[in-house]
């Protein structure tokens, strides 16, 4: 069975191959997903046993919102959700689930969705500035929604503690969501295959 179903993607992926491409890092994103969405509680959970929880973090203050308040690239206002922002202890649970994923999504489409053999340096080096910028317009969006969703599921359908779970969920497939459509293009290019040199033996030589 397992046999058939190997053989069968094969051919599918030597007649498709980039639908079969995309399949793959669509498979490895999710699993990526997956990963986020199981760390994102723990740690922002023993994050929230210290001090950062009432410690504002708000920075790149661009414009305003709606009622006049400034807007912030970064904002997590001091306090728990949903009265604050979660504070510093939120936004280094966030950046360190993601930083965790993210590093380890680079090896996995690296290594089996792109089969890339290009310089990992230079990949890196590229997919860093590219999380980085990703980070920022992610963090920058998650100012438009973060707070509405959590003041829906803690307070407007008072889930309590379960809805602040439910609302991490919801953020965090919004923000892999973002990262998904973005990085696959991004990938195309960094990820090369280049054509590997054919090695030449010493009989081919003397002949």
């Amino acid at each position: 069975m397992i046999s058939r179903l190997s053989a069968a993607w094969r051919g599918f992926a030597d007649k498709r191959p980039g639908i079969a491409q995309f399949l793959v890092f669509f498979l490895l994103s999710n699993g990526v997903t997956a990963l986020q969405l199981a760390m994102m509680p723990l740690i922002k959970w023993l994050f929230g046993m210290t001090s950062l929880v009432d410690t504002a973090f708000q920075v790149w203050p661009v414009g305003s919102n709606v009622d006049g308040s400034q807007y912030f690239i970064f904002d997590y206002a001091a306090g728990a959700l949903p009265g604050g922002g979660g504070g510093l202890a939120y936004f280094l649970a966030v950046q360190i689930t993601l930083l965790v994923a993210q590093v380890i999504n680079f090896f996995a489409q690296r290594k089996i969705t792109f089969r890339s053999n290009s310089s990992i340096w230079k990949a890196a080096a590229w997919y860093t500035i590219a999380y980085v910028l990703i980070t920022i317009f992610a963090a920058a969006a998650q100012g438009l929604y973060k707070a509405p969703i959590y003041e829906l599921f803690i307070t407007t359908w008072g889930f309590g503690g379960t809805g602040e779970t439910l609302a991490d969920f919801v953020t965090m497939i919004i923000n892999s969501a973002i990262s998904f459509w973005v990085f696959f293009p991004i990938f195309k290019v960094i990820f090369k295959r280049v054509p590997e040199e054919e090695t030449v033996t010493p009989e081919e030589v003397v002949a």
